[in-house]
């Protein structure tokens, strides 16, 4: 015949297990639970993510074609179009600067799209748009040599 205290104590155990069962399995669902709100957090954060990186790419582009009004005057600028034009006219940067009064760096820059002409720069990107070789020969003959 057991004691009485063992008897008591098997029986304190058994409940006290049958307890921390009880909260342990409460704790797992509450776990499982934020393990998968976590989860769905991360992919609306990476997902956002994308979205933000697609907007600030949208705004590179659209920030290189920058738009200047002045009266009915709109001048548009695109850092591909004046290095395309540079090429289709067989001029240096060098060249190119000193037909719109900028260093060779300058128009470097602006062809990397590091940096946007200001507005009498983009006047004189205009004007450059619509000359030929010959007009800019001569404009490059007329020039003082650095």
């Amino acid at each position: 015949m057991p004691n009485i205290a063992s008897t008591l104590k098997s029986e304190i155990l058994r409940l006290a297990r049958k307890e921390v069962r009880q909260e342990v399995e409460g704790l797992k669902k509450a776990s499982a639970q934020y393990r998968s709100d976590i989860a769905a957090l991360k992919r609306r954060v990476e997902a956002l993510e994308k979205v933000r990186a697609r907007a600030e790419k949208h705004a590179v582009r659209s920030a290189s074609k920058s738009i200047v009004t002045e009266g009915k005057t709109t001048v548009r600028f695109s850092a591909k179009g004046l290095a395309s034009k540079r090429r289709k006219l067989g001029l240096s940067a060098a060249e190119v600067g000193v037909i719109l009064g900028v260093s060779a760096q300058t128009v470097y820059n602006w062809e990397a799209g590091k940096s946007k002409p200001q507005a009498r720069q983009l006047e004189a990107i205009a004007a450059l748009r619509n000359m030929g070789k010959r007009e800019i020969a001569a404009k490059l003959a007329d020039s003082p040599s650095e």
